[in-house]
């Protein structure tokens, strides 16, 4: 298949966004550097934001679009009428609403709950069961609420009871490694869960006895080594840290209504039932926004920026991401089971993994072995960097603050994230 222009063009932007990701650490040290308030130091610290990386980048494709094609080419691409490419926004809108409505007080309040009454049955200290009880609940929780929700409820839990309580450099990296490898391959349990699953169910007809026979009973078992693993080497440290494992909204004297929490979860129920109908999961959302209002002596303050930019990553990412076909396609024709796994886990470092195996659904005649082979590597590589998995940017947004002025790096989060890859991989391609 020969490349087009504007295809190639779209593929250098594709490196550059990628490149320009694993650049803003050093972008944002460059910004400090500058008088604080001037114009050359604002725009260093808009480029050193993650969220703005692929968004940023997405735009010059779309202007290169109207120059190279014409104008109207350019809209029709982002409405997702220019034929042969699939441009759709749904997932973006949906990671929206999905983190937006799970970091609210009673979600946020009834996870904890749940993960209280299980750490309350180990022997260890309330602490170091809380926080490994938090690394298998919060993810395995994906596999119902979906990946982006577990993440939000997961990132803020951890955020609250640790890493604001003065976490080493050093743990922070191995838990956000952890948390992330945990979420990609947590919504495994069922079909319709991980984004990654979900662009594939229907069209290879997995249903959900398929994924916990197939990939659920490893991927719970994956998560639980490395969460007890990451436990066992930090319960020290864990230990010893003053308020860890509690939160300022433990002493909230506001309490919640039953019916309040039921509220919530039926209208995220609907979200996530209706994740392919934007117009649909949007009209929950919408009354979702109603309920907040009129409940606000119950609520914290929504995080509409902060899901908002993780929305406007993803939709960057869709729009670079979906004239990338080209070179990914003919690369999955050739590869075996065995190469093919390893190099799905790989080239998710670099792409999102939806995107990944989406191609590998457009492949006609792709063996079961070979299919088993692409899913489970993009989700057991999910965790490498913040572009891989759609849930990371919510974690990354989330976290970030912690990690210092400097922001999270991501050479240092690729290095914590590849032991409990490992043994992914090895859950996945052994069992």
């Amino acid at each position: 298949m020969q490349p087009t222009t504007l295809e190639m063009v779209a593929a250098v932007l594709f490196g550059a966004a990628v490149i320009h990701t694993f650049s803003v650490k050093r972008i944002e040290v460059a910004a400090h550097a500058l008088p604080e308030g001037s114009i050359g130091r604002n725009v260093l610290e808009l480029l050193g934001e993650v969220e703005v990386v692929f968004g940023l980048w997405a735009g010059i494709l779309v202007t290169a679009a109207a120059v190279l094609v014409n104008p109207g080419f350019a809209i029709d691409y982002l409405e997702g009428k220019a034929k042969g490419y699939g441009v759709n926004f749904t997932e973006p809108a949906f990671v929206f609403a999905i983190m937006t409505m799970a970091a609210t007080r009673p979600i946020i309040g009834l996870a904890t709950g749940m993960i209280s009454k299980v750490a309350q049955t180990l022997p260890l200290p309330r602490a170091v069961a809380f926080f490994g009880v938090t690394l298998v609940l919060g993810p395995l929780l994906g596999g119902l609420i979906t990946g982006p929700a577990a993440m939000t409820v997961t990132a803020l839990i951890l955020k609250r009871r640790y890493f604001d309580h003065g976490m080493s450099e050093r743990f922070k990296y191995a838990t956000i490694g952890t948390l992330f490898v945990n979420v990609s391959i947590g919504g495994t349990l069922t079909n319709f869960a991980a984004p990654p699953v979900l662009m594939v169910a229907r069209k290879w007809d997995w249903d959900i006895s398929f994924m916990l026979l197939n990939f659920g009973w490893k991927a719970a078992l994956a998560v639980m080594i490395n969460a007890v693993t990451l436990t066992l080497v930090f319960r020290k440290e864990i230990a010893s840290m003053v308020g860890a494992g509690e939160s300022e909204t433990d002493s909230d004297p506001r309490p919640l209504p039953a019916w309040l929490i039921l509220a919530h979860m039926l209208l995220m129920a609907g979200v996530v039932y209706h994740s392919h109908h934007m117009v649909v999961f949007l009209g929950f959302f919408l009354f979702f926004l109603g309920v907040v209002d009129v409940t606000q002596e119950f609520q914290e303050e929504l995080a509409l920026r902060e899901a908002l930019l993780v929305a406007f990553f993803l939709g960057g990412l869709v729009v670079l991401g979906s004239m990338q076909g080209w070179w990914l396609g003919p690369l999955i024709r050739r590869l075996d089971s065995a190469a093919l796994f390893f190099g799905a886990a790989g080239l998710t470092a670099v792409t999102d993994n939806a995107a990944l195996t989406y191609l590998g659904s457009l492949v006609e005649g792709i063996s079961d072995a070979d299919k088993y082979a692409l899913v489970a590597g993009a989700v057991a590589g999910g965790g490498l960097t913040v572009i891989a998995n759609a849930p990371n940017p919510a974690g990354y947004g989330i976290l970030k603050h912690n990690f210092g002025e400097n922001g999270i790096s991501p050479l240092s989060l690729l290095l914590a994230a590849a032991p409990p890859t490992a043994v992914v991989l090895a859950a996945f391609w052994l069992l």
